[in-house]
């Protein structure tokens, strides 16, 4: 496996971590016969944490598409790799932010991660020329 398929189970993991702790915490108040119920996630902590894991999930089928698709059409993969280590650290970055309720950090790391995904979708198109700069 590629340092970039790793990075498909670390964003996977990421998203999951962001609310499982919440849930956790909050054993006492957490109705596991009603996960979704608004009421649990009402406090401001809760809310920020549910808002950045279902990002988690909507982000994740595309660096997913990505990243299979970079590697399926050989593009260079230390490249895919780097990019892809990237992208979770700048989505580990934007779940911080994101509970911190920083929303223009967090913005600007969301968009980041995009151009970095966007990078894993393309690399196929690009080849791998000498004057592509490493990003990690």
């Amino acid at each position: 496996m590629t340092i970039a398929d790793w990075c498909l189970l670390g964003a996977v993991l990421l998203y999951l971590l962001t609310v499982a702790p919440v849930k956790a915490l909050n054993y006492r108040t957490f109705d596991n016969s009603r996960p979704r119920d608004p009421s649990f996630y009402g406090a401001p902590l809760k809310g920020r944490a549910l808002g950045a894991h279902l990002n988690g999930i909507e982000t994740y089928p595309f660096f997913a598409t990505a990243v299979i698709l970079a590697e399926f059409r050989a593009a260079p993969q230390p490249l895919i790799d780097e990019l892809s280590i990237g992208f979770l650290v700048l989505r580990f970055a934007y779940v911080l932010a994101y509970l911190g309720n920083r929303s223009t950090l967090r913005t600007i790391l969301w968009n980041v991660a995009f151009l970095a995904n966007l990078a894993i979708f393309l690399l196929p198109a690009v080849g791998d020329y000498p004057w592509m700069p490493r990003f990690l």
